[in-house]
């Protein structure tokens, strides 16, 4: 009796799902409604469902980029084949906008999503670069695998404004706060969908939310099992590196091993050359060289910013007293002398690589819930080039995660650690600045030069010529490339943490974080009501290289709490009004509490028409590097603001009499002059000129933004607008001073060490006492033409509101172009099995600011290409594609490599 209840009990369903041209449609959900039971469909479209349910019930058909049908099941054995219409993306439901799944159309704020359709079909040489594609995203590249996607500006390379969630946990490394691009992020085949908010979200994802968020998910193994493969080959083409091998390939594995239990794996693994960063430019005079600077300093050469004022090394008193004649102290000029660098080429082999690979466990121990519990991990290692005050050869760097997760639809509890070590990785400004040490230090480097110069002088030689002999005679002696003496002292400098004498960065820093959500709506009917918080520890601990965690590792915690409601009213039968109204209170040990409330109304018409605006306020955290750094950067030494951070870092500085002073961090903040005036002291000779500095110590940044935008259905035609304005106060960012090595700035009696040149260059983190604002708009157009074909496009507008004549020593590094135009147009289905996709990016010049060189980065435009045909009988897909296929070459990042252009071809196999 009890086998034919069971019997009786299970129905099976099956059938194959299309699209309206008769194309099955892999991976598409089949789920019964009302439960979590469901399955999703094969290469070829079909699908077979077994349940414990007796008929009559309802299963839903949905699929990314198509309209979602509901068909009800009334009996056993019963064969559903289904034909879904394609639709729009504003059709696509999205879950990053208000923490609950809804319809893009109906999102309170603006949202980007890169879906299964846009990730097979971008023209990009990977799903990552495609997000360059998106509506007003920027990508700035560093290097071949060190790709940094921000929206509205106010970024550089390290982008600690924007977030970056893998699954939930944030993809952030913990040396450096700040996402690390995909170098150990997620394998291609294993995507789900991807979304984007740009602007603040802090009311509901907290401090790093500042502008903006970018949210992976990956793909169930509940829902996608098998084994998907891809490899892709090709070349990358440089003028600088040449044309060079490039390899990329993933595999991901998935088994439900049954109703409760599933697991999976994935694997990468990228190899390539990097984009070589060859400027010779000189970074103080734009357009200098070595020959109309004697204090040259080249974007992409280094040692060469060791330099000195001729007057300080020849009224030194070892000098002083090998002079026969003090009278010769008049022949030297009052100039500023730099060091003789090497050329970024000679420091690094440029090789691009990276390995990753994640598994998870996911239970479900309750029959006919989704109640889940999940443990994922992830490991990656990789050689790329980061960019930051300095340029760093990140080499052998590991990040891993490790996160326990309980959740269903009405919740979720997650907790996870993040770590990482920095490997052999190593800056590449200090190993040629201590090469250059390890055969002439600097002392008498300088030395050696005033003595030539003045014996040139007396010789009768012109004063070019007498500078061109000083410097022959000061490097005498010097290392030369692909020598063994260079090779060797490279080798044992890129070893050595000490930057007194070595570069190797040192770091196994890391941090915990907890948070967790609730949604009432199964319980309360009025209003969708969620809560939830989070919790963050970080640990730092770079052994005193980039940190001042000399004697232990630094720990510090923050939180937050949030609550959301959003209601929906029907006004009348072609009128609805959604309101969403959220909070959230977020708390560091350093600083007072905050709180970032949000309101947001959108009015849809007719279905077709939807309004919304939204209005709401951010805040950012200071970073770790902001609270903690002590790095000396060569030009200038980097001193965080936590107010026990000002006397951690101390350092000896020798004066030009030969007197040894000891300099705190603190000397910076309280007795500090402007850089700017101390440069206009130089110019002038004119005391009174002088500025006092003493910035403030660092306090979290705020942001007040309003937002409108629209979208509409015109039959073919889907249209996106937005525009917003950005009002920021106590804006984040650095500010270079000169610290006096004795005297004091507010009495003038440290005037006599500046004009000696007995300071000291400091970069310190403040805020900004005067208002920054920004001010922008979007608009995206998609539609089908000509029958199937797909043609979109977007323009964004971006523009900063800040005085910059007016506050010369404070960059915002607002960093992105006033224009950007895209467009793409291509056909999954030319013709049967063969597809294509052209895709071109338009951006304006603009002006990049960085701690590691300012400059001019050239408007350029690019166009990507790729044909790809499927072969059913193989579950494969073959893609040709190449990115910027002109071959005009360009950057996106000022100090960075150009951009060549890639060629590739590649196989995947079973990729629903």
């Amino acid at each position: 009796m009890l086998l034919c209840v069971v019997s009786f009990a299970q129905t099976t369903v099956k059938g194959k799902i299309i699209d309206n041209s008769g194309l099955p449609l892999p991976g598409a959900n089949v789920i019964v409604v009302g439960t979590s039971s469901g399955t999703v469909t094969d290469f070829d479209g079909n699908y077979s469902l077994t349940i414990d349910q007796a008929p009559p019930f309802s299963i839903q058909f949905s699929y990314a980029g198509f309209e979602t049908q509901t068909i009800e099941v009334t009996k056993n054995n019963q064969t559903i084949d289904v034909t879904l219409a394609e639709g729009n993306e504003l059709d696509e439901v999205v879950i990053s906008a208000s923490r609950t799944p809804e319809r893009i159309f109906e999102s309170p704020v603006t949202v980007e999503r890169f879906g299964l359709k846009e990730i097979k079909n971008t023209a990009s040489a990977d799903f990552y670069g495609g997000l360059g594609t998106l509506k007003g995203v920027d990508v700035n590249t560093s290097s071949l695998t060190f790709k940094s996607v921000n929206t509205r500006g106010f970024a550089t390379t390290a982008n600690t404004r924007f977030m970056q969630l893998v699954d939930g946990m944030d993809n952030s490394t913990p040396a450096l706060n700040f996402p690390i691009g995909n170098l150990v992020g997620m394998i291609e085949t294993d995507v789900q969908s991807v979304e984007l908010l740009p602007g603040a979200s802090s009311a509901l994802y907290g401090a790093n939310a500042f502008n903006g968020i970018l949210f992976m998910r990956s793909k169930s193994p509940f829902d996608h099992q098998g084994i998907s493969a891809f490899v892709k080959k090709g070349i990358t083409s440089q003028k600088a590196a040449g044309d060079n091998e490039y390899t990329d390939l993933g595999i991901r594995m998935a088994y439900k091993f049954s109703d409760k239990f599933a697991a999976k794996v994935n694997f990468g693994y990228l190899n390539g050359t990097d984009w070589a960063a060859t400027s010779e430019v000189d970074s103080d005079m734009f357009g200098g060289t070595r020959a109309t600077n004697l204090n040259y300093n080249g974007i992409n050469v280094y040692g060469d910013e060791v330099s000195t004022n001729l007057k300080k090394v020849i009224e030194s008193p070892d000098f002083l007293s090998q002079l026969p004649n003090p009278a010769l102290v008049s022949l030297v000029p009052l100039v500023d002398v730099s060091r003789t660098g090497y050329n970024e080429r000679y420091l690094t082999d440029y090789t691009a690589e990276s390995i990753k690979a994640d598994w998870g466990l996911y239970y479900r121990p309750i029959t006919d819930s989704n109640f889940e519990i999940q443990y994922v991990g992830k490991v990656g290692t990789g050689t790329t080039i980061y960019q930051g005050t300095n340029r760093y050869n990140i080499d052998g760097f590991f990040q891993q995660q490790h996160k326990l997760e309980l959740k269903n639809d009405n919740y979720f509890v997650r907790g996870y650690v993040v770590a990482d070590k920095a490997g052999d990785s190593y800056d590449m400004v200090f190993t040629g600045i201590n090469i250059n040490r390890s055969w002439k230090d600097d002392n008498t480097w300088f030395g050696e030069y005033t003595g030539a110069l003045i014996s040139a002088t007396l010789g009768g030689a012109t004063e070019s010529e007498a500078h061109a002999i000083a410097r022959a005679q000061a490097d005498t002696g010097r290392y030369e490339p692909g020598s063994t003496e260079f090779q060797n002292a490279f080798d044992r400098i890129i070893k050595d943490p000490d930057l007194a004498t070595g570069s190797k960065f040192q770091d196994a820093s890391k941090y915990y974080h907890a948070d967790g959500n609730y949604n009432f709506s199964h319980l309360i009917d009025f209003a969708d009501i969620q809560v939830g918080g989070s919790f963050r520890q970080y640990d730092l601990n770079s052994l005193g290289s980039i940190y001042t965690d000399y004697d232990g590792h630094i720990k510090y915690s923050e939180f937050g709490v949030y609550t959301q409601i959003q209601k929906e009213f029907e006004l009348n039968e072609n009128m609805d009004l959604k309101i969403t109204g959220s909070a959230r209170y977020d708390k560091s040990e350093f600083f007072k509490g905050f709180v970032s409330p949000r309101l947001s109304l959108g009015l849809t018409l007719n279905e077709n028409h939807n309004f919304r605006f939204s209005g709401q306020t951010g805040f950012r955290n200071p970073t770790t590097q902001d609270l903690f750094i002590g790095l000396d950067a060569g030009r200038a030494i980097l001193v965080g603001s936590a107010p026990d951070n000002l006397d951690r870092y101390t350092r000896e500085f020798t004066a030009a009499n030969g007197t040894v002073y000891t300099q705190t961090g603190a000397a910076a903040y309280n007795n500090s002059y402007t850089a700017s005036s101390v440069i206009q002291l130089g110019e002038t000779g004119d005391p009174s000129v002088l500025r006092v500095a003493n910035p403030n110590l660092v306090t979290p940044e705020k942001v007040t933004s309003m937002e409108v935008g629209y979208r509409g259905k015109f039959n073919k035609v889907t249209i996106d607008f937005s525009t917003y304005y950005n009002k920021y106060k106590d804006f984040i960012s650095s500010e270079v001073v000169i610290a006096p090595l004795y005297g004091s700035v507010a009495d003038g009696s440290a005037i006599p060490a500046i004009a000696s040149g007995d300071f000291t260059t400091y970069s310190t983190y403040t805020n900004s006492d005067v208002d920054v604002n920004s001010y922008g708009a979007s608009i995206g157009l998609s539609a089908k033409v000509l029958g199937d074909f797909d043609l979109g496009g977007s323009y964004t507008f971006t523009k900063q509101d800040f005085d910059q004549a007016a506050n010369p020593n404070f960059e915002t590094n607002f960093n992105t172009p006033e224009h950007k135009f895209k467009a793409h147009f291509g056909n999954t289905e030319l013709f049967k099995n063969f597809g294509f996709n052209i895709a071109y990016k338009f951006s304006d010049d603009y002006f990049w600011e960085a701690t590691f060189g300012d400059g001019v980065v050239p408007e350029f435009h690019t166009v990507d290409a790729q044909i790809n045909y499927k072969i059913p009988a193989l579950k494969s897909i073959i893609k040709i594609g190449g990115t910027n296929i002109g071959g005009k070459e360009y950057f996106t990042v000022f100090g960075s490599g150009y951009i060549g252009s890639m060629y590739y071809a590649s196989w995947t196999i079973n990729n629903l």
